[in-house]
C-alpha cells in the first residue's frame, strides 16, 4: 500500500527531522502518495530509562509536517496499519501531481 518508506525510529531528533525532510522531497519527486513513516512505538517511561525520552519522534512529527516546506503538498496524516507498524508508524498522504 505505501508508496514509499521512511524509518525515523532510534534516531536522535535531530537525526530524524533530517530524514524525514529529505524523504518527503525524494518521495514527491517520485510522484508518491502514501509515505509509511515508522516512528517507534511510545513506550510508558520506567526508571531503567533513566530519564531518556520515548516516543520523542512520534510526539513532535505532526509539528514538524506542519511547519515543512511539504506542509502544502500533505493530504492527510494517518495511523498505521496493523501490519505496518500500527501504533509505531503513521501513514502521510500527499496530493496527486498532475
Amino acid at each position: 500500500m505505501p508508496d514509499f518508506s521512511l524509518d525515523l525510529h532510534g534516531a536522535n531528533l535531530d537525526a530524524a527531522y533530517s530524514r524525514l525532510m529529505h524523504g518527503l522531497g525524494q518521495a514527491l519527486a517520485m510522484g508518491a502518495r502514501v509515505v509509511l513513516v515508522v516512528t517507534g512505538k511510545p513506550r510508558p517511561v520506567d526508571a531503567m530509562d533513566r530519564g531518556e525520552r520515548r516516543g520523542a519522534i512520534r510526539a513532535k512529527i505532526s509539528d514538524w509536517l506542519a511547519a515543512s516546506q511539504y506542509a502544502s503538498d500533505i493530504v492527510a496524516i494517518r495511523g498505521a496499519h496493523r501490519r505496518h507498524g500500527g501504533a509505531g508508524a503513521i501513514y502521510v498522504v500527499l496530493k496527486r501531481r498532475r
